[in-house]
């Protein structure tokens, strides 16, 4: 979607609703894609989850850490354990290591989600397979306050998969994972299955393919959406 057709619904959009995280959010203007890539923002997030179908299954953290350029700004890194309705399904708990307890001691969505808009407000979304956290993200702000989030986004996934079809590099579904992708960047090694840790290493992840990709002479922001 072109910068001035998603600002236009941002506008729009920001008419239509009334006093909320959501309006607030909005009230702020998306980064062009003209934009040199290193004078962009960005919110770099991850999302686990009960499955992956945001019609049925339920957020179970959150984790987002702020980029501003090419630095990650460690000290904004949040982790927000959510509380859920019903049990988790044991197959999903063995993934994210997430218990009942646990979650019954978590945030209402309601009260964590509106501290992300925040942090987003002005910025870029970073997330691996963004699709998942787009898709969930947007099912709830639908559901708190009756429409769906706008966002400008990166999918580290899909910047991988571009830079390795051009290259005419085969790669199988597996070499385009988070953990594979950092090591094949000799990235750090976080903890998997953490929204927080794999917020930070899709950072990571976009700030090497960035620096991989950049020749000296910047990039727009817009070659990464």
């Amino acid at each position: 979607m072109t910068g001035l057709l998603l600002n236009w619904r941002r506008r729009l959009r920001l008419r239509r609703l009334g006093d909320c995280p959501l309006r607030d959010y909005l009230a702020t203007p998306f980064p062009r894609p003209g934009l040199d890539y290193r004078d962009a923002r960005y919110v770099a997030v991850d999302l686990e989850t009960t499955g992956l179908d945001a019609r049925r299954d339920q957020i179970l953290s959150i984790g987002w850490v702020l980029v501003d350029g090419n630095r990650i700004r460690l000290g904004s890194a949040r982790h927000r354990l959510l509380r859920v309705a019903g049990a988790i399904p044991a197959d999903s708990a063995v993934i994210h290591q997430i218990t009942d307890d646990e979650a019954a001691r978590g945030l209402e969505l309601s009260a964590a989600l509106p501290e992300l808009l925040a942090d987003l407000a002005g910025r870029v979304l970073i997330a691996h397979h963004a699709r998942v956290e787009l898709g969930f993200l947007g099912r709830a702000c639908k559901r708190l306050w009756g429409k769906g989030l706008l966002v400008r986004a990166i999918d580290t996934q899909a910047v991988a998969r571009r830079l390795l079809e051009r290259r005419q590099i085969p790669f199988k579904a597996s070499d385009l994972r988070l953990h594979a992708l950092c090591e094949r960047y000799n990235l750090p090694r976080h903890g998997a299955h953490n929204a927080l840790s794999d917020a930070l290493s899709a950072a990571e992840l976009f700030l090497a393919q960035a620096a991989h990709r950049d020749s000296g002479r910047g990039m727009a922001l817009g070659d990464f959406l």
